[in-house]
């Protein structure tokens, strides 16, 4: 029995071993094992490949889900007067603009209340309104720009899916329409394009910084990666003192007014620096509600408009003489018979004045007075005295559209043009090239450019000053110049009381074609106190309308106001000692 046994046992042992060969189930197991295999051998390949052969593309797009670069805001430069007041800031406002693609994807447009509402508060159509963003194609319109914080408010509650809001800044004019045309406007993408905002826009433009963010999914900022400083805009400080520019503007828009006038100038320029502390035109336009802008209203009168300057010009021709050395200052000039002919032409006065001082020439205006003398010297001398008092070449200011005259140099010039060019024919100038020439005058005979701009650096240039005319002379003209404000004068009314003042009115035709018309220019130019001067005005009242017409009676009583008001304002000392207390009482009481 026990044999038997342990031969079954070895049958079974044996049929065991037989048994185990690999059967189907484990071949499958080893090819899937196989695949897993190269699987992950693949996904390593093509992980090596993304992040070491050519990792650029999947870090590009990474970095455009992730990476934000945000323009810090930059601000316009500050425009100041002399003493600090702002006359051009610039305020933070809003732009409202839309995707077109999002509005379409999401059905915005279906939300008509909403875009009733947004239509009606920025003041569109809506139908002209929708179709800024009919196009699905767009990314970017603007729907517009500039609103008030307010506004922006509204519409940011609106919450029309793709109409959003972004910062830029408007400029903002404090003082309004007084110095508009010297100041200047900028457009709604605040780029200088009128005055001193269009001249120094370069200046006045900072460019913005940036800043690189990383942000999360949810958009929020995790990271600031890179931070670049952008230029700081430059500030712009003028000469402009806008307490006597105030002044100015007041006395000269209500002299257009009174006298009906087209329009009205002034200049005052301080005599020792250059400095234009006030220029001023009228009818003049609201740069912060530019509803009523016109070309006639942002011309700056003083600098672009050439007129013949009449009489004003004597006091040249008077010089001239003097420095050539034809007369001195003690002379006498026989007027009479009160006219003459030159080539066929006629040549006279209101009267016959017979014979006159230098001073009583200016003081009576007297044609025939200043065309002897400036036949008395050589035709090139009396010239180049007009040129080297800067008649003929622009003021030193440098604004965009500023005149330099007219004035047709020629060959020949009969005597008759030669006598005519004396008392301010054949020659026009601008307000601003009278002022620097009363001002060259004024300072004793030295001549400076006249500036708009405090800051050397800004300008990129330091004035230069030039001697053109003897010192001894210059003060003997001054003299003469002053009697045309007193008794008997044509200047009465440009008295200041407390003050001693020196001028001259000039009353010209305006010319037409083939000839001249029945339109008026009427100037006041003048220098106080005469004892130190330190201020020139120019006044200007273009064609009144009433029955007054001659400078005397319309543009001097101009000049008295703003003169005797900047004389006060700058604190000036009165000269005049034959003013008693009462006056000087009784004119400060009326505030100058």
């Amino acid at each position: 029995m026990t044999t038997i046994t342990l031969k079954a046992s070895k049958s079974k042992t044996s049929g065991a071993k037989m048994n185990n060969r690999p059967g189907p189930m484990q071949w499958r197991f080893l090819v899937v094992l196989a695949v897993i295999v190269m699987v992950f051998l693949v996904l390593a390949m093509r992980a090596a490949f993304i992040q070491v052969i050519e990792p650029d593309d999947l870090i590009q797009q990474g970095d455009s889900r992730t990476l934000r670069t945000r323009n810090m805001p930059t601000y316009r430069g500050l425009i100041t007067d002399r003493n600090g007041v702002e006359l051009a800031v610039s305020v933070p406002v809003r732009a409202i603009y839309a995707d077109p693609k999002i509005i379409h994807e999401s059905n915005a447009l279906n939300q008509t209340r909403r875009w009733l509402a947004l239509a009606e508060v920025i003041g569109q159509d809506v139908d002209e309104l929708v179709s800024k963003v009919d196009n699905p194609q767009r990314r970017f319109v603007y729907l517009q720009r500039q609103v008030s914080p307010a506004m922006a408010d509204y519409v940011e509650k609106l919450e029309i899916p793709g109409v959003y809001l972004r910062k830029e800044s408007r400029r903002y004019y404090p003082t309004g329409e007084v110095s508009a045309q010297l100041i200047g406007i900028t457009n709604v993408d605040d780029q200088g394009i009128e005055g001193l905002e269009r001249l120094y826009d370069d200046w006045l433009t900072g460019s913005p910084g940036s800043r690189k963010i990383r942000r999360d999914a949810k958009g929020r900022q995790v990271e600031v990666l890179e931070m670049k400083n952008g230029e700081a805009a430059g500030n712009l400080a003028l000469t402009i003192d806008q307490r006597i520019q105030a002044l100015a503007y007041k006395q000269i828009k209500e002299a257009m007014l009174y006298y009906q006038a087209s329009s009205a100038s002034a200049i005052v320029v301080d005599v020792h620096t250059g400095d234009i502390l006030a220029m001023v035109n009228a009818p003049s336009f609201n740069p912060n509600d530019r509803s009523d802008i016109s070309p006639h209203r942002m011309r700056n009168r003083v600098i672009t408009d050439a007129f013949e300057p009449g009489s004003s010009m004597k006091p040249l021709a008077v010089l001239s003489a003097l420095e050539f050395g034809s007369v001195k200052p003690g002379d006498i000039v026989d007027t009479s018979p009160g006219w003459m002919r030159l080539g066929g032409s006629l040549v006279k006065d209101f009267r016959n004045y017979g014979k006159l001082s230098l001073a009583e020439i200016i003081q009576h205006s007297s044609n025939m007075g200043t065309s002897k003398l400036a036949l008395s010297v050589p035709k090139q001398f009396l010239l180049d005295s007009y040129y080297n008092m800067g008649l003929m070449s622009d003021t030193g200011v440098n604004m965009p559209g500023e005149s330099t005259g007219i004035f047709h140099e020629r060959n020949r010039w009969s005597e008759f043009e030669l006598a005519t060019l004396s008392f301010g024919y054949g020659i026009s100038v601008t307000t601003a090239q009278l002022a620097r020439m009363y001002a060259t005058i004024a300072s004793g005979g030295i001549k400076r450019p006249l500036n708009i701009v405090r800051d050397a650096q800004t300008t990129g240039y330091q004035p230069a000053e030039e001697r053109v005319i003897s010192e001894a002379n210059a003060k003997a003209i001054l003299v003469m110049m002053e009697t045309v404000t007193q008794d008997d004068g044509s200047g009465v009314k440009a008295r200041i009381p407390g003050y001693r003042v020196a001028g001259k009115t000039g009353t010209s035709r305006k010319a037409v074609a083939g000839g001249y018309g029945e339109e008026y220019v009427n100037i006041f130019a003048g220098v106080a106190p005469i004892s130190d001067p330190q201020l020139v005005t120019v006044v200007l009242i273009n064609e009144p309308g009433g029955d007054l017409y001659h400078a005397g009676d319309t543009a001097a009583p101009v000049f008295s106001e703003i003169m005797g008001g900047a004389l006060q304002l700058l604190n000036i000392a009165p000269d005049d000692r034959q003013m008693s207390a009462t006056q000087v009482i009784e004119r400060a009481s009326h505030g100058g």
